[in-house]
């Protein structure tokens, strides 16, 4: 139940009795903090909460909610990311009711007209050009309000404070810095009063150390001391697992505790390769916490580390934004980190967000925050104190220097680190084409919206100019392509319009979907290429997964490199060739034509960046499994990237492409392409459907270790055919380039090794001088399927250059078996002609 706060006409006393009632009813005792932010709230002034992790900033967003439903006020709630975002807006469904509670994320939109409503940050910032002072909003509870200060993404968290002048807003992270200038700001704006809730002490206080030892005897002192569980911060993902590794043999974990690890987990589904290495780590005690995980594996992380289940866990920095994993102790094996640019040291932001995990309240008394001194220092000291007093060998000594390119930190710089306040937030507001375009489809008097958005934001004097120097060149570029239009009044005044009518959400859902739907038309549907190239056009449109693309190019280069060494080719002319080589971009010269051709009349599409890519259809024509995707090219640590890639391709397939361009084939595809998304980790495709349908979430799943078992993969059997053909598919392939190894790894315990296969195909090769690969080699006429309860009777029929079609593959599909294994089980029977099928 909700707090029941008086409605209508708010008593300020009783409104804030009620609640810290509805607190104590639900067994949580109010910190000074939280009841001075009540107060405030409930007086009607806006709040700045900047109080340490575990303070309770989102019982008082409650509270905030609560309020404002209760005046009968519409309130948002934002985050960063839209994980978070689905979280918070299942946990106040919780709270409220689900009658009460909204959410749009770009995605996906329920219950959008509710009084609460959660989303993206970005989501709240085009709401507010579009509508300023009359959007239907009274109230704002932005959340990790730090990201303000993102260069790319931090535009989105002012954008509200400049344009919403009605609003109560409530600004809370652990990690702001100094908020005077923005308090006074925010009041200058709004008319209201702006507290500030900040410098509290934390609840669990921090102790810090420095430590000299090797970082395998600092984890065995703190698993020795009562310090666990350990959270070991590494800056790359690569550097977690190695560490992780490192301690499989330290025995972190008692026999009884991994037998009770063992228990827990029971059946959990460990489908990976990645999923392997982690399942034995974990039975040993040994977690790995990072971004580039399946979900499901993130989230039986966090869920066994909540039990206690989980002595050391290795991880990055990235559990510094809402991730749940509770710790006692933060270990830091360094102080510096590579940005995309250079390495560098933490910022005091960084340092805090990722110490302040350390100490759970209700758990421990303390938490603990070590930083490991560099390697070199380490190892200089063990060696010094090896040589003991003995002058001839001190002098004979040469310290080991650090490594080159190493930025160097020390005790200082931890000292340091630990009395620096976060860094003031830095403003970095931009204009685009599209905020201009929500500004000027407001009305009204357009030059003095855009005029108080350009110079009257938190930007100095000189970058106030550079953005008038944007916003007049897009409006520029918006008239000539007819987008703009101004006209004299009477008055003397100009008026400036829209000539085109902007759907609400233009610039959030699929921003280049327009675009895409426009490039569609240009295909030929008769082409046997035609399903693969709408999969391209929708794939230039989506963000770039960079590890996949940057292993595709790693790759192409490398097969180049053989080719060209083969054929003679001079090291500086490869070294030349080489830069041209990049990863597959299907389409691209169509699509970059189309594109400047639709941004001439669209020109706001160029905010957005199109990139011709090939994952999704990389795969298909590949004929490749994701364990097998992943495996070519290199990508275990980088799953979870490639499945919420995948994710993202598949709801904008179905989001995106008009249902009458969706032939057979292409209808296949996308079935093919959700099911190998639920197989993997049906969590990302059950989030994506439950926000559509709330009523599928299930409260009792989400502390569950081991999730619900995906649907059987038998049961849609349009996917399942195109899994299938797969299969069959890959052995064409691997037959054509006469792979025989691989087709003997395949096949070899069926009876057919790399031989049998060889000898099988010398008939097909004596007769035919090659095997067709391409579309129709792939097409579903040339995949015979008999269907029968518990197994399919198939048969792949090669694509010969005669058209004779007479030889082919036959084998047998377990459909149990498959179901078990989340893909299809395939046993070949027979390779030959006709005569030969089984």
């Amino acid at each position: 139940m909700p707090p029941r706060l008086p409605d209508g006409s708010l008593d300020e006393d009783a409104a804030f009795l009620a609640y810290a009632e509805w607190a104590e009813a639900r067994g949580l005792a109010l910190y000074p903090a939280q009841e001075e932010a009540m107060i405030e709230i409930v007086s009607g002034a806006n709040l700045i909460l900047s109080t340490p992790t575990g303070t309770g900033k989102s019982l008082v967003a409650i509270g905030a909610h609560a309020v404002a439903l209760a005046l009968g006020q519409r309130s948002y709630y934002t985050a960063p990311i839209k994980a978070l975002v689905s979280e918070k807006f299942f946990a106040l469904v919780e709270v409220f009711g689900a009658a009460n509670v909204g959410m749009v994320t770009g995605d996906s939109s329920v219950n959008p007209d509710a009084p609460i409503i959660c989303c993206t940050a970005e989501i709240l910032a085009n709401l507010a050009l579009r509508h300023g002072p009359d959007a239907p909003v009274q109230q704002v509870v932005m959340d990790e309000f730090h990201f303000y200060a993102d260069p790319d993404r931090g535009w989105a968290w002012q954008v509200p404070l400049l344009t919403l002048p009605q609003v109560q807003f409530v600004l809370m992270s652990a990690t702001l810095g100094d908020v005077t200038a923005l308090a006074e700001d925010l009041s200058r704006r709004t008319g209201r009063e702006t507290a500030s809730v900040t410098g509290v002490e934390r609840p669990v206080p921090l102790t810090y150390a420095y430590e000299l030892e090797p970082i395998h005897d600092s984890i065995d002192v703190l698993l020795h001391s009562g310090q666990a569980p350990v959270y070991v911060v590494h800056f790359s993902q690569a550097a977690a697992l190695e560490r992780a590794q490192a301690l499989a043999s330290a025995g972190v974990a008692t026999r009884e505790q991994r037998d009770r690890i063992a228990e827990v987990m029971g059946g959990f589904r460990f489908t990976t390769a990645f999923g392997k290495t982690l399942s034995r780590l974990l039975r040993l005690g040994i977690g790995v916490h990072h971004a580039g995980m399946l979900p499901k594996y993130r989230r039986l992380v966090e869920q066994l580390a909540q039990q206690g289940l989980l002595r050391v866990i290795c991880g990055t920095d990235t559990l510094g934004v809402g991730i749940n994993v509770p710790i006692r102790t933060v270990l830091l094996t360094g102080l510096t980190k590579f940005d995309g640019t250079r390495m560098r040291h933490l910022t005091a932001r960084e340092f805090h967000q990722v110490a302040g995990r350390a100490g759970r309240a209700g758990y421990d008394t303390a938490g603990t925050v070590v930083v490991q001194a560099p390697e070199h220092e380490s190892e200089n000291r063990k060696a010094l104190a090896k040589m003991g007093d003995d002058p001839k060998k001190r002098r004979k000594w040469v310290a080991k220097k650090a490594p080159n390119g190493f930025v160097s930190w020390g005790e200082a710089s931890f000292r340091k680190l630990i009395a620096a306040e976060p860094e003031t937030l830095t403003s970095h507001m931009q204009i685009t084409s599209a905020m201009l375009l929500n500004v000027i489809g407001r009305g009204g008097d357009v030059f003095a919206n855009v005029h108080a958005l350009v110079f009257d934001n938190h930007e100095p004097w000189r970058r106030q100019l550079q953005l008038a120097r944007r916003a007049l060149g897009i409006y520029r570029t918006l008239r000539a392509a007819g987008v703009v239009e101004q006209e004299a009044q009477p008055d003397g005044t100009v008026a400036i319009r829209l000539t085109v009518e902007l759907q609400p959400d233009f610039a959030l859902n699929q921003p280049l979907s327009p675009f895409a739907l426009a490039a569609f038309e240009l295909l030929d549907p008769e082409s046997p290429t035609f399903a693969l190239d709408v999969l391209s056009i929708l794939e230039a449109t989506l963000d770039d997964p960079r590890p996949i693309l940057s292993q595709q190019q790693f790759m192409a280069r490398g097969e180049a490199v053989a080719a060209m060494k083969r054929e003679g080719v001079e090291y500086e002319e490869r070294m030349e060739l080489l830069e041209s080589i990049t990863h597959p971009q299907p389409l691209k010269e169509l699509l970059d034509a189309t594109f400047e051709t639709y941004a001439s009349s669209q020109p706001w599409v160029r905010d957005f960046s199109l990139s011709p890519k090939s994952v999704v259809r990389d795969m298909v024509e590949r004929a490749a499994t994701f364990g097998e995707y992943c495996a070519l090219y290199k990508l275990s640590r980088s799953e979870g990237l490639v499945l919420r890639y995948l994710s993202d391709a598949f709801r904008a397939a179905r989001q995106t492409i008009p249902e009458e361009i969706k032939n057979e084939e292409l209808q296949d595809l996308i079935e093919w392409l959700g099911e190998l998304v639920r197989q993997v980790d049906s969590s990302l495709v059950d989030e994506w459907e439950e926000l559509l349908d709330p009523s599928r979430h299930d409260p009792a799943a989400e502390g569950a270790v081991v999730p619900p078992a995906p649907r059987r993969l038998t049961a849609n059997v349009r996917a399942f055919r195109v899994m299938v053909r797969n299969e069959l598919f890959r052995r064409v392939q691997l037959a054509d380039l006469g792979d025989w190894a691989a087709l003997g790894e395949l096949d070899g315990a069926a009876g057919f090794d790399a031989d049998a296969w060889a000898e099988a195909m010398d008939p097909y090769f004596d007769e035919h001088d090659r095997l067709g690969t391409g579309p129709d080699a792939r097409g579903p006429s040339m995949l015979l399927v008999t269907e029968s309860p518990t197994e399919w009777r198939v048969r792949q029929i090669f694509d010969d250059p005669e058209g004779d079609h007479d030889y082919g593959i036959s084998a047998v599909v377990d459909l149990a078996a498959s179901d078990e294994a989340g893909e299809a089980v395939v046993r070949v029977t027979a390779i030959g002609m006709v005569g030969a099928a089984v």
